[in-house]
């Protein structure tokens, strides 16, 4: 019985999710040539303050990337 297991930050539609399982699903069969009903998926969705890279969580990145944005993050505008 494969499990897929995949963990990502939250912010996806149910059909986007409901695509990707899916299409992890079919990836299985054709690939391991396993019965679909015995393919388990399971996704994760974690909160953006949960999931850093590089020291810096998503959510962090993310609020420096909109003050960039709006002219207040890049310290030469003022």
């Amino acid at each position: 019985m494969p499990l897929v297991e995949v963990s990502m930050a939250q912010g996806r539609s149910p059909e986007q999710i409901r695509e990707l399982i899916t299409r992890l699903t079919d990836a299985v069969e054709q690939a391991v040539g396993s019965p679909r009903e015995s393919i388990r998926v399971l996704v994760r969705e974690l909160p953006a303050t949960h999931w850093a890279a590089g020291d810096q969580t998503l959510a962090e990145r993310d609020a420096e990337r909109d003050a960039a944005r709006a002219g207040h993050g890049d310290g030469a505008r003022r």
